[in-house]
């Protein structure tokens, strides 16, 4: 495993406090707020640490307040139902005594039943693309100074982007977008881990899709961008430490607002996972000019 992974895996990996209590450590992506993925990842890993024998299969979560990326996260687990064959929890996160994500996960037994999948679409192969990283080191020179660093540092999620979109100058696009990622180095064999690294991974680059028609990105001048909500739906276990295609779509945006969907396959085409979010694309108003 290598260092920025093992870091990351430290990152999901809680500290208890009693009673149902956990804290985890904040990052600093580069972003004005605590990266979305973060509070997802770590707040389901906060609801699986009560939670024995079961798998999470969905989460649904709002985010109520930006985050802070320079203090620690408290998370309060509440046991909602622990019924025959799946458990509820829900999760509300904390900085400085106030809400800044509150979400349910439920989680169930093993269950054999009724199968199909949508069939996995066409894409490049992930070895044909560049990653993320790549790109950002191509274009370091153009990056703002203090957001440099934090934009070209090694990641440990490595992302290829079929169609990438220069974020300093965008054009007008579909609102479709396809990626592969994984996380770099193998991961030890903990279902649970690779479901909170998805939860983690799967809210890069989604609400960027709605953006795709308007020729804007979250470093657009006068852009305000922001998740408002996030669902993720396991259909089937899945390895972070192999590739995955993420196949996204933006069907809809008004009222300043951009709805989201993404489908999560492995290399055999195999549909491990589902998702959605709607997020805040606002357009500042050009302030007035004296006449």
């Amino acid at each position: 495993m290598l260092e920025v992974t093992r870091k990351l895996v430290e990152l999901l990996d809680l500290s208890p406090l009693g009673d149902d209590h956990f804290q985890g450590e904040s990052e600093d992506l580069g972003f004005p707020q605590v990266f979305g993925g973060q509070v997802l990842g770590q707040g389901l890993m906060a609801a699986s640490r009560t939670v024995e024998g079961r798998l999470p299969h969905s989460l649904h979560a709002y985010f109520l307040r930006p985050g802070r990326p320079d203090q620690p996260i408290d998370y309060e687990v509440q046991r909602v139902r622990d019924g025959g064959s799946f458990t509820v929890r829900r999760v509300i996160a904390r900085q400085d005594g106030k809400e800044i994500l509150t979400g349910s996960v439920s989680f169930q037994d093993h269950e054999d039943g009724l199968e199909h999948q949508l069939a996995m679409p066409a894409a490049p192969a992930y070895d044909t693309l560049k990653s993320e990283h790549t790109y950002a080191l191509m274009l370091k020179q153009y990056i703002p100074e203090h957001l440099r660093d934090k934009f070209t540092r090694e990641r440990p999620i490595e992302i290829r982007p079929v169609d990438p979109m220069n974020p300093l100058k965008p054009e007008p696009k579909t609102p479709v977008k396809q990626s592969w990622f994984r996380a770099q180095g193998e991961l030890p064999d903990d279902q649970i881990l690779h479901r909170c690294l998805l939860a983690y991974t799967s809210d890069f680059g989604l609400l960027g899709t709605a953006m795709n028609p308007h020729g804007v990105t979250f470093m657009s001048r006068g852009m305000k961008v922001a998740s408002l909500d996030h669902a993720i739906w396991f259909h089937r276990d899945l390895r972070m430490d192999d590739w995955l295609l993420y196949d996204m779509d933006s069907p809809s945006s008004s009222g300043g607002r951009g709805f989201t969907r993404g489908n999560i396959y492995n290399q055999a085409g195999v549909l491990v996972a589902s998702t959605c979010q709607e997020g805040l694309i606002r357009k500042r108003a050009k302030p007035a000019t004296a006449g």
